[in-house]
């Protein structure tokens, strides 16, 4: 009974290895191991899972990192910077067009302010990013993106102990910014991301952005005006303003149309190019959907409280980790679906060829 415990509890902590190596290697590594056990032991020695768990987990590492060398992710990673270095120059963008155009909806005293140069900086850098990758300098591209990054390094970071709300609120951009240069700095053939998109995916990847910001910025300038005395009545849908329903939906529906254009551009991209694609923004996501949720209270009580609320340990440790930890899992779960499907199709393939009758 005691060499059936100890089977087992070495068969749990072979487990570490990824199963490729233990479908060659788990039956000769467990006779050693029991060879070289002890009379009347039933449970690992200390050494022998250190040993294994280790070694079980930097095999993990290496397939792992193999499995980044894939084609398929050179190609996701081609299409993720381009996409999102065309949403930030979009985002970038509109925030200028904000503080060019004067909004009739908001008071005198509340008018637009004048951009600075880091305002005008932000559009041409990203400008330059897209402009860079589809003309084939993919090296220029995410040395322009990477700037970016330092550059919120070195004028964000710094207020994180005076306006910690600004930074926290700022991080979804940064990390949308390091998506694009990680992605960029995967080498990859010259001008891939017009072979794999097309015309067609790629007109609608960079129109669909540009008329998203028009869109809003015309319903801006088109708002009802601020009226001190008896008031305006119009209609709202979140920051959408409109003097009647139609107009407001009409304007909805263009917004949702340019974004499903988007979305279908990526959809329609092969199966192993578009999960990635999906995983390498999914921390993106995960990120701003953690400041919105588990933040909100500390958003709240900041605003309020008449002074900073600095944020514990805990909290900015799960700012750092979620965009990562989200990736990682992400990346497994490919794997393993593909994985999955490969079995399958094996499978599928045998049978087709077993004779009939058999």
């Amino acid at each position: 009974m005691s060499s059936d415990d100890l089977e087992r509890r070495y068969r749990r902590l072979l487990a570490a290895y990824p199963w490729e190596h233990r479908r060659v290697y788990e039956d000769e590594m467990l006779a050693v191991l029991l060879a070289g056990a002890r009379p009347g032991q039933r449970r690992p020695a200390a050494a022998d899972v250190r040993n294994l768990v280790g070694a079980g987990l930097r095999a993990r590492l290496r397939v792992g990192a193999r499995g980044f060398t894939e084609p398929s992710w050179a190609d996701a990673a081609t299409v993720t910077g381009l996409l999102a270095g065309v949403v930030l120059l979009a985002l970038a963008g509109k925030a200028l067009l904000d503080q060019l155009v004067l909004a009739p909806k908001m008071p005198p005293a509340f008018g637009s302010s004048s951009p600075d140069l880091v305002d005008w900086l932000r559009v041409a850098g990203w400008a330059g990013v897209c402009a860079t990758v589809l003309v084939g300098w993919r090296w220029v591209a995410a040395g322009l993106a990477w700037a970016g990054v330092l550059g919120w390094g070195a004028l964000v970071a710094p207020q994180t102990s005076d306006n910690p709300t600004y930074v926290v609120d700022t991080l979804p951009q940064l990390a949308l910014a390091v998506v694009v240069a990680a992605a960029l700095t995967v080498p990859a053939p010259r001008r891939r991301a017009i072979t794999l998109l097309g015309v067609r995916r790629l007109l609608a990847l960079l129109l669909a952005p540009a008329a998203i910001v028009a869109l809003l910025v015309t319903n801006r300038v088109t708002s009802p005006a601020f009226v001190f005395v008896g008031g305006t009545s119009y209609q709202v849908f979140y920051d959408i303003e409109a003097s009647s329903e139609l107009v407001l939906w009409l304007y909805v529906a263009g917004l949702a149309g340019a974004a499903s254009a988007m979305v279908i551009a990526v959809a329609t991209l092969t199966p192993e190019v578009r999960r990635r694609v999906v995983v390498m923004l999914l921390p993106v996501a995960a990120l701003a959907l953690v400041i919105d949720s588990a933040l909100a209270g500390w958003v709240t009580s900041t605003m309020h409280m008449g002074h900073v609320v600095p944020l514990v340990p805990a909290q900015w440790a799960m700012l750092v980790l979620v965009a990562p930890v989200t990736f990682l899992a992400g990346a497994l779960l490919v794997r393993r679906r593909e994985e999955t499907l490969r079995m399958v199709a094996l499978g599928r393939n045998a049978d087709r060829e077993q004779p009939m009758g058999q």
